[in-house]
């Protein structure tokens, strides 16, 4: 399995956006996170419709939309339109996953389910079979610069084992406070998208080398 890097656009300079994502894609990078926080699901503000909209324009890279929001509903048909190519929701915030999901899905996106570091893992296998990607939060999510929670590599490898008997191939994606010294560790638990902020952004071209060669040498 292909291991992706997916630069979280929350640490970027956002006056120099547009050149940090032409820098983290020629890098490598296959995906672009974007997350959009609404100040009640979680504490933040971030990024909106507008500016998924501004960076398709210009940007070939997969965008991965991550809704940290209350109603993900009343949004996935703009978001959808504005351009991204994932869209991940809550599965705290929803009120009945599987019609979100499902209109993920009706509006041409890859959909994505995502849970905070305190839900268990086993509470997202019954709709295992309608996502595209796995989120587990390795933080409480709502803050960049956050440091791993030790506990998150169990988390990780459970995710693992369920999406493995699983008959459709699913993304296991890991957000939250992954450094150079914990990416090799996070992705032999089993994740194949990683989500990195201050790391890439925060860091030196030779830190983003030293990420992308941690990615192929643990492919499976």
């Amino acid at each position: 399995m292909t291991n992706i890097l997916a630069p979280s656009i929350l640490a970027a300079d956002i006056m120099r956006l547009g050149e940090q994502i032409e820098a983290v894609h020629k890098a490598g990078a296959e995906y672009l996170h974007i997350d959009v926080m609404d100040g009640v699901f979680v504490p933040s503000l971030s990024y909106g419709v507008c500016v998924v909209e501004s960076i398709r324009k210009s940007c070939d890279m997969v965008l991965d939309v991550h809704l940290m929001i209350v109603e993900p509903d009343r949004y996935v048909e703009a978001f959808a339109r504005a351009g991204a190519d994932i869209i991940t929701v809550h599965l705290e915030a929803c009120d009945d996953v599987r019609d979100t999901l499902e209109l993920i899905h009706s509006h041409g996106c890859r959909a994505g389910l995502s849970i905070k570091p305190k839900t268990p893992v086993e509470d997202i296998e019954k709709y295992l079979d309608q996502i595209d990607l796995l989120l587990i939060m390795s933080v409480e999510p709502g803050f960049g610069g956050q440091k791993y929670f030790p506990e998150s590599t169990q988390r990780i490898a459970q995710a693992r084992e369920l999406i493995d008997r699983q008959d459709h191939p699913i993304d296991l994606e890991v957000d939250g406070g992954i450094t150079l010294e914990n990416v090799r560790e996070v992705l032999l638990a089993g994740a194949n998208v990683i989500v990195s902020g201050s790391t890439v952004f925060h860091g030196s071209e030779a830190d983003m080398a030293a990420l992308m060669k941690s990615l192929r040498e643990c492919e499976r």
